[in-house]
Formats: structure tokens, sequence, C-alpha cells
């Protein structure tokens, strides 16, 4: 039997389009006329048959016009009707911004589909601050569904640029497109009441629309995160609506909440951020003198800024979290400038106070102090709950300082806060992390010995060294606090934090070796991991979402003498490995970090 073998030649279909652009040209062997526009185009009815659905069904049919020396489109223009015969016979399709509207109507028209995909891509490569209103709505008029996602994705990104510069632009356009960026989660550098307005003017520019689309496009803003006074201004018609009008009682019901907002929150008064930021909370250049600006962190972009509200006291050895989309600061020793004859530059006083920071309206407010005072304490969040734990605190009346063993956890609902299950023994300088939604502490300086459920392979006959390494368990449901395997390091004012189901200890303060360890509840064991990069001590650090921990700044020692850090590390958890990422923009020690969704 032969063999046989297809082979293909490219070449061939080239020259076979290279041809019939020739007859064209020429205007041969034409056999029907195309009329758009008073402009007449000599056609081949085989190509076009061949390459549209439209001229297949209009040639191959019954259809007077399969027969008719001239056919008029009165639907397309010139420009658009020859881009498309262009392409139909070179395979090149040519278009600018200014005529990409004429093109895209006349290959939907004319059903060119591969026409179609190279504008969408074209729309999607050019989309700009100043294209993507009229890209938006040419997407949504032709189905373009990739083009149409992509421009709205770029409306609500250059939203701030749209409102002062192209506002018009705006209010020209398709209501899904409005409703899709109402729908976004972050909007950069606009408030909520300018989306409101916006809004409201789109209705007045192309309403009145009936109340079924104009509900859809208005609950999608979030009136969370207007104030009472812009929301009790809103006397537009359109927010009259029941529906509407149940979505600003909710939104004042929200504003009057006060200390159980963080535990009510609702996609209402959510931030249109979609990543947090790091939070650096308290510390400064000096030990002794911290200061009162907030850094952000964006671990995307590596940079660093400040908020524009200060932190209200200056705060060493204080606690920082988040609830809810808020900050708190809590307890700490204010740093206070000294007496007016300069005999005592600083003086330090153990606090109870505790701060709550709204990013929504950048705004600091005190909420209901701690029961007792602390410092060098631990704090961490379970289910939405605070849970402070140990610390001490300085006498005024003697100078001297206290160990503490009580827990408080603070109910959010009533806006108190409430005794919990108190450790075996006073602690302070310690550290916690929760894992499965049982809390952990670790290390710190003991006080009175206590009696502990003890779960331990042995104790350290030193007592003080056993206690510096001492890891505890608290159990929330059974309220009872269990021993578990010690670290292998004694460590003081140290950082336990968690990723990845383990908990990790990293060092402290005066430790010989810089190693960090990690402790696997399963097995009530802990593994030496690769020690830091540089041996420092009252530095921040935060577990972000990938799982990798970020330090920053701390001190170190060179030389004999302390030295404040700016490096900013990072570590793998998963691949057990250390590099710096960036610098602080100033030396840092005794900061606080949590992670907290912020408007650009």
């Amino acid at each position: 039997m032969d063999s046989y073998s297809f082979l293909y030649s490219s070449s061939h279909r080239t020259g076979l389009l290279s041809g019939f652009q020739r007859l064209r040209t020429e205007r041969k062997m034409c056999d029907v006329v195309l009329e758009a526009g008073g402009i007449s185009f000599p056609c081949h009815r085989a190509l076009l048959a061949s390459s549209s659905e439209y001229f297949w069904a209009l040639f191959g049919g019954t259809t007077a016009e399969s027969l008719a020396d001239s056919i008029r489109l009165p639907a397309l223009t010139p420009e658009g009707l020859e881009a498309i015969l262009d392409f139909l016979y070179s395979g090149w399709l040519s278009i600018s911004p200014s005529k990409i509207s004429v093109i895209l109507e006349a290959a939907r028209y004319l059903q060119v589909e591969t026409a179609v995909s190279i504008c969408e891509h074209f729309m999607i490569d050019g989309l700009s601050a100043e294209n993507c209103c009229s890209y938006a709505n040419l997407a949504e008029r032709h189905a373009l569904s990739n083009a149409l996602e992509a421009a709205n994705q770029t409306i609500a990104t250059d939203m701030g640029t749209l409102l002062q510069e192209s506002r018009d632009d705006l209010l020209e356009l398709n209501i899904q497109s409005l409703m899709a960026v109402l729908d976004a989660d972050e909007i950069p550098g606009v408030k909520e009441v300018e989306l409101v307005k916006l809004a409201l003017d789109w209705l007045d520019e192309n309403g009145p629309l009936p109340l079924l689309k104009s509900n859809l496009l208005l609950s999608r803003l979030r009136f969370g995160l207007v104030s009472v006074s812009d929301l009790t201004n809103l006397n537009h018609r359109a927010m009259a609506t029941p529906l509407i009008r149940s979505q600003l009682t909710r939104a004042l019901e929200y504003h009057r909440m006060g200390s159980a907002q963080p535990i009510r929150q609702s996609r209402q008064s959510t931030l249109r951020a979609s990543s947090s930021r790091v939070l650096l909370v308290g510390g400064g250049p000096s030990a002794d003198w911290p200061e009162q600006q907030v850094l952000a962190f964006d671990p995307r972009s590596k940079k660093f800024s400040s908020l524009s509200s200060c932190l209200p006291l200056r705060l060493r050895n204080h606690c920082a979290c988040s609830v809810g989309g808020f900050l708190f600061v809590i307890g700490g020793e204010e740093v206070k400038e000294g007496d007016e004859d300069g005999k005592k530059p600083v003086t330090k006083a153990t606090s109870n106070q505790v701060w709550r920071y709204d990013p929504r309206f950048d705004c600091w407010e005190q909420v209901e102090s701690m029961l007792e005072r602390r410092a060098q304490f631990t704090c961490c969040v379970v289910e939405d709950v605070i849970y402070v734990i140990g610390g001490r605190h300085t006498r005024p009346d003697t100078d001297t300082h206290t160990s503490v063993s009580s827990v408080e956890f603070y109910d959010m609902t009533m806006g108190v806060w409430r005794r919990g299950a108190t450790m075996p023994r006073p602690l302070y300088g310690h550290a916690s992390a929760v894992l499965d939604n049982n809390i952990y502490v670790s290390g710190g300086l003991p006080g009175n010995q206590g009696n502990i459920h003890s779960s331990n392979h042995g104790d350290n006959p030193d007592e003080n060294r056993e206690s510096c390494r001492e890891f505890l368990c608290w159990d929330r449901k059974g309220r009872v606090w269990e021993k578990r395997a010690s670290m292998s390091i004694a460590r003081f004012s140290h950082r336990l934090t968690t990723a990845h189901g383990y908990i990790y200890a990293l060092l402290g303060m005066y430790e010989p070796f810089c190693d960090i360890e990690r402790y696997d509840s399963q097995s009530d064991h802990w593994t030496r991991l690769r020690p830091l990069l540089i041996g420092s001590f009252k530095y921040g650090m935060v577990s972000m979402p990938s799982g990798n921990l970020l330090v920053f700044g701390g001190i170190r020692w060179n030389d004999g003498e302390e030295v404040i850090m700016k490096s900013v590390l990072e570590y793998n958890t998963k691949k057990d490995c250390w590099r710096e990422i960036c610098q602080l923009p100033r030396p840092l020690t005794g900061t606080e970090c949590t992670l907290l969704p912020l408007p650009d």
C-alpha cells in the first residue's frame, strides 16, 4: 500500500488573499457591489461568503440580494465597511481609537468574529483614564465581556481622576458599568460620599429610571462609610424608596452602635480596600521617647506612608491589634514631658486606656479602659474578642513594679472589659499567639508560683530558667491553663505568631543566639529553624496572609552599644529563609504591628 503525506503551504493562503486583493483593486471579476454612505465597494461573492456568516446567509439563500448586483448597507459607515473589507481581503485590520467604534459596528453587523476579537484586544490593551468610559459603553453595546470587565476595573482604579477631570464621561456611562464599579471592593482615593453624589447625579442625567433599576444602582453604595451629617442631607427622590430608606436606617444604626461597631460589620460598612497594610504603632528612633506618628507599610509596593491622624499618646510597651477593620491600641506606658524645672525630662505612667482608630473617618476614640493598668503584657484576638494577658504596672506612690497574672477580655457588645481565667503565676515580657482558637503564651519573667495542669514531658530544675522557657496553653472552653513542651531557649520580650498551622517563636532581649523555633501542636514539639539575619530585640513583627513573617527595625548590639535599626526583614516560613526587603524611613524600635485595611 502506498503511503501518503499531507503538507501545508502557508504561502499559498497568503498568495490566495493577495490575488483576491489585486483583483479587487483592479476591479476585475467582481460580481457584487456593496454600498454604504453613498460609496461603492466592488467585491467578490465567494470571498465574502467564505469569510462572513452574514454574507454566507445573504448569498446562499433565496433572498432577493442573493442575485442582486448591488447591495446597500445603510447601517454601516463607509469607514467601517472599508476597514472590514480590507481585513477580509488581506488579513490586516487597521484600527485607531477614533475609528474603533465604526469598525466594531461593521464587524458585528457583518458577523466577522475574528475582527470583533481583534477590536476587543485593541480596547483592552489601550485602556486609560481618558477612554475607559467610552470603551466601557462600546463594550457593553457589543457584548464584549472581557473588554467590559477591564474597562470597569480601570474606571474603579482611576475614579479619583475621573471625578475631577472627566465627570461628564462618568455621567454618560452605561448603567451596567456604573453598577459594576459601585460593586468594586477597591476604589482608591475616593470617599463614599463622592460615589453617592455621582450615582444621584447620574440618575438625574439619565432618569427617570424604573424603581427596580434605581434601587439596583443605589443599593451598591456603602452608606455605612458615609458620615451621619452627610446621610441626613441626602434628600434625593430616589432615596425615598423602601429599600434605600431601610439601608439608610441601617447605616444610621451602625453609627450609633459605638463599641459594637467592629463586630457588626457588613458590606455596607466595609472599606473599599482589597488588601491590608501593616500598621506600625508607637515606637521611634529612641526607646525613651516614642513617636505618636503611625506608619503604614504597603507590602505590594514596599513603601511607607503616615496616617494623617497621630496616636493620641506617646506609648511604649503597649499592644496593638485589629478587629472588624478597626485598630485598637491598648495599655502600655504613657511617656510625658517632664516638669517645668527640668529635673525630670520624661515621666512614665502605666496606662489602662484603650484607643480605637477608625480608618473610615480617620479618627481616634477612647473606649472603655481595662480593669487593670498593664505594660509589657500581651494581647491577642480570638473570634473578634480581644484578650489581654499578664503584664506589670508601676505603682505611682512607691515607683515599684508589680507583675500581674490576670486575664481580661473586651466584650464589645456591652463595651466593657470582663475577667478571664487567671494565669498560674504573674508574667510580664511574655508573648502570645492563637492556634485553633486556643491561646498560647510563652516565656516572660515570672512572679509567684502556682498550680498548672501539666501535659509537659518534664521540668527543668532551674526554676527561673524554666519559667523563661515555659509554654502555656489556655483552653478557652475549659477555662484552664495547661503546660506544654517548653521552648528550647529562654525568651523575654520576644515575639510569638502563627503561620501555616504552626507557632513560631522569635528572639527577644539579651538572648545569646539568633535562633527561632517552631511549635507543632500535634506532636507537642519545638524545632529549631534558621536564625535571624541579625540578632535584635524590641522590633515589630507581623504574620502576613501568605504565612511569611515581616520584622521591622529593632535594636542590636554593636561594639557594646545599642544601635537602632532601619531594616525590614522577611522570613519565608515554607522555605525557612530570611531576606531584607527594604528599609524603614528612619530607625525604629519599640513599635507594635498589626494588619488593617486602609483607604488609599
